[in-house]
């Protein structure tokens, strides 16, 4: 069982404390509230505390963005985000230990039939604002238009657009609970999500994180808290 030393324990929880930031705003991830937080990230931080022989603060936000500001601005230690061009100028990443889809939503009258449709002249996309999924389309899409707002159903809504984007799994409960929706069944991307950390750490500390990441997939341990979280409709990703 891999375990930090203390180069790698200085490194990460200077305080004596891990502080994992956590996205409440991804219900495949994380569940539960501020207070009481529960899935696969909350599990996989207090693994890594566990393996540094020290507590884990858990700061909670209701989306990617905001965790990805306060791991950047030295709030968190650690993070768990999509892996992103964007986001690896200040990040260094494991390798994914989950994938997930981000898929697309479309009135039931809609002409669009395929994620390629989406891409054309006077197609509006709702997204969330920071997301995977926002960074992802924002920097492909080349004629359809991304409209950002605090989720992509709330921008669909609000400025009645063409197309909603998401991640398949809280999409396809959105589409559920509104009839005049159904969701496209081929997905725009893939999501890698990995924890992360500053690039300013040691490279020790790097590859401790890089390493737990992959005993953590290949005991089975991220399937079983994905189980226990009830979702095992989410991929453990394949050895890196």
């Amino acid at each position: 069982m891999l375990n930090g030393s203390d180069a790698v324990v200085k490194d990460l929880a200077a305080d004596g404390v891990l502080r994992a930031s956590i996205n409440l705003g991804n219900p495949v991830l994380a569940q539960g509230t501020a207070e009481q937080p529960a899935g696969v990230t909350v599990d996989i931080a207090r693994e890594i505390g566990s393996r540094l022989g020290v507590p884990v603060e858990l700061i909670c936000f209701d989306a990617a963005r905001k965790s990805f500001e306060a791991m950047t601005s030295g709030r968190a230690d650690i993070c768990f985000l999509a892996i992103d061009p964007a986001r690896e100028a200040e990040v260094a990443f494991t390798a994914p230990y989950v994938v997930i889809e981000g898929v697309y939503a479309v009135p039931r009258e809609s002409s669009i039939r395929s994620a390629a449709d989406v891409d054309r002249p006077g197609i509006r996309v709702g997204v969330k604002r920071g997301s995977a999924y926002d960074l992802y389309l924002s920097r492909t899409l080349q004629h359809a238009t991304v409209v950002q707002d605090e989720e992509g159903t709330t921008a669909f809504r609000t400025h009645n657009l063409e197309v909603a984007a998401g991640i398949r799994q809280p999409i396809t409960d959105y589409v559920a609970s509104h009839p005049d929706l159904r969701v496209i069944p081929d997905r725009f991307m893939q999501i890698q999500q990995a924890v992360g950390t500053t690039k300013s750490r040691s490279p020790e500390t790097i590859a401790f994180l890089r390493a737990l990441v992959e005993e953590l997939k290949s005991t089975g341990f991220i399937a079983a808290s994905l189980t226990r979280s009830n979702r095992p409709d989410a991929t453990v990703a394949p050895p890196a």
